[in-house]
């Protein structure tokens, strides 16, 4: 992807497509609704907890059995423009079970705000968890998540509890939002210079605490393969390419307590 800068909307809409690209895409967002809905129906813990006044200012948190160890926080992607927490419930499964509390929040949509703004709710989402949960605090997040996730872990979006924060592990994140400039779908996310810069990770430093992994599957786009290694350079810290997992299941490693992605979330 270097040389993004020459190339024609129509190509960098093209390399930013996944579901053109994976066999059987479509089959994806039902299974993980379906699957999610199978998960809540038994889980423990509260839906639907408000930390904002907006309709979508809202997190589901779910508990382990037994005492917590601290908070994982999980943040959904969709290009900040699709999905919503409730689809995504069943990602909480390994985690609960090594003992952590799952927080996974919500945040309005494109284009009703900026990228920024939903920013600004997830920082406060991260807090109004925290403030329900003792312990450490675990950050991971995918692709458009993995880039808020990301900015949960530098200086000027940080939470008041980021002291508590021990890890952060963005997942096939958007960490340079330069090139989504000249996309189509910028008519939606309203991306100018200024914002690109201010929200893009891998333009920026994290925080000095917090254990940072990032993690994309092999068989992902090279746009994602890029983003991901961009990060992870501009942040000195491990990059793990997973094989033969592409953007829709690479995240399916954390619904198992054994997988070594949540080994890297969890610091364990």
């Amino acid at each position: 992807m270097k040389g993004w800068q020459d190339m024609d909307q129509a190509t960098l809409d093209d390399a930013y497509l996944n579901a053109d690209y994976i066999p059987g895409a479509e089959t994806f967002p039902p299974r993980w609704q379906a699957e999610a809905a199978a998960f809540r129906a038994t889980a423990r813990g509260e839906t639907d907890l408000p930390y904002g006044d907006g309709p979508r200012d809202r997190f589901d948190l779910f508990l382990p059995d037994g005492p917590h160890k601290g908070l994982m926080v999980f943040i959904h992607g969709g290009y900040w423009r699709r999905f919503g927490r409730s689809d995504w419930s069943h990602l909480a499964r390994g985690a609960l079970v090594r003992g952590h509390a799952v927080a996974m929040p919500g945040y309005p949509l494109v284009p009703e705000v900026r990228i920024a703004e939903i920013t600004a709710r997830m920082t406060r989402a991260v807090d109004a968890a925290a403030a329900r949960v003792s312990g450490p605090i675990c950050l991971t997040g995918h692709s458009a998540g993995g880039h808020l996730c990301g900015r949960m872990v530098m200086a000027d979006a940080a939470p008041a509890c980021a002291d508590r924060i021990v890890t952060c592990v963005p997942i096939s994140p958007v960490a340079d939002l330069r090139p989504l400039i000249l996309q189509t779908l910028n008519a939606e996310w309203r991306l100018d210079a200024a914002e690109a810069q201010a929200e893009s990770a891998a333009l920026g430093s994290p925080l000095p605490q917090p254990r940072i992994a990032v993690h994309v599957g092999a068989e992902e786009r090279p746009a994602f393969l890029w983003q991901a290694e961009a990060l992870a350079k501009a942040w000195s810290t491990p990059l793990r390419v997973v094989p033969n997992r592409h953007h829709f299941d690479v995240i399916d490693a954390l619904t198992d307590p054994e997988s070594a992605l949540l080994a890297d979330i969890l610091h364990t």
